[in-house]
Formats: C-alpha cells, sequence, structure tokens
C-alpha cells in the first residue's frame, strides 16, 4: 500500500539519486495526517457550533477542574497571549467562560468556565472521543500504543516535555 508521501519520495529519488530522503518521509507523513486529523475534529466541532480551538480551551479548563490564568491557558493552547486574548474575548462574549483580574496580582487575568461551558465541554467530550476513535480506526490498539510511544519519544526530543 502506498500513500501521498510515498510518489512525492518516488520523484526525490529520480530527481536527485542517491539522496536519504528518509527523514522528509518521517516528516511529511506526520504533517500530512496532522492536517488530516485536525481537518476530522474540525469538522466534527462545526457540526455542534464550535471551533476546534474553542473546545481546546473549554476542555483545558474542565480537566483542569479550576480558574486557570492566561499563561497556563497559553501554554497549553501553544498560541500566543494576544492570539489567547482574543480567543478568551470570543468565549466571554458567547457566555462560556468568565475573565476577571485577581485581586492578589492585578496583572494575573483568570479565566473560569461558566456553567454553560462546563455542560456544553463535558456534552461534548463523549463525542470527540468517539471521533478520534474513528479517525484511528484503521490502526489496532497495538499499533496505537506503538504509535503513541513514538510520537512521544520525538516530541520530547524536540523539547515538548510540560505545558
Amino acid at each position: 500500500m502506498n500513500d501521498a508521501v510515498d510518489k512525492i519520495l518516488e520523484q526525490w529519488g529520480a530527481a536527485r539519486p542517491g539522496l536519504d530522503v528518509s527523514a522528509m518521509g518521517v516528516v511529511g507523513r506526520v504533517s500530512r495526517a496532522s492536517r488530516l486529523l485536525e481537518r476530522g475534529v474540525k469538522a466534527h466541532f462545526e457540526e455542534h457550533g464550535l471551533e476546534a480551538w474553542e473546545f481546546d480551551v473549554l476542555a483545558t479548563l474542565l480537566r483542569a477542574d479550576r480558574t486557570l490564568c492566561m499563561s497556563d491557558l497559553a501554554g497549553a493552547a501553544m498560541v500566543s497571549s494576544g492570539a489567547l486574548t482574543n480567543r478568551i474575548d470570543r468565549l466571554v462574549a458567547k457566555g462560556l467562560v468568565t475573565r476577571a483580574t485577581s485581586e492578589d496580582n492585578r496583572r494575573l487575568v483568570l479565566v473560569t468556565l461558566t456553567a454553560e461551558g462546563r455542560r456544553l465541554a463535558g456534552d461534548l467530550l463523549d463525542g470527540h472521543v468517539a471521533n478520534e476513535e474513528r479517525l484511528l480506526s484503521g490502526l489496532t490498539p497495538a499499533e496505537r500504543a506503538e504509535l503513541a510511544a513514538l510520537l512521544r519519544k520525538l516530541l520530547c526530543s524536540l523539547g515538548d516535555t510540560d505545558l
């Protein structure tokens, strides 16, 4: 069985014989898989009137089960503080989170799920997990575990070891 990356590697093999493009095969496949998985996740949330990043923020707060400061949320979402501010503004406008300044440190902005945000995130969680199961249905449980272990090793080698 061949994938789209095989064709690219074959073309490089013809254009530059002797060039080791095996790394390109791995990076290309991880990149393409990421885009395809993101597309599948995005489609699921669009069915519920949300963007994937909105669920990401809501799920981060739900999982933490407490108020979080903006820096904690930015780290978890891997976005800049400016981008997160815009996202929180949109979630506040939808009534899904509240934002307040810490009484102890006026520079610290705290974000909390509203009751509606907590309900929505909780309601969508089961469907999200089922969608991810569907997206990975081409792999056996053992293959998923092996892939997860290899990706964890790669992410750690790239410095992604903490939120």
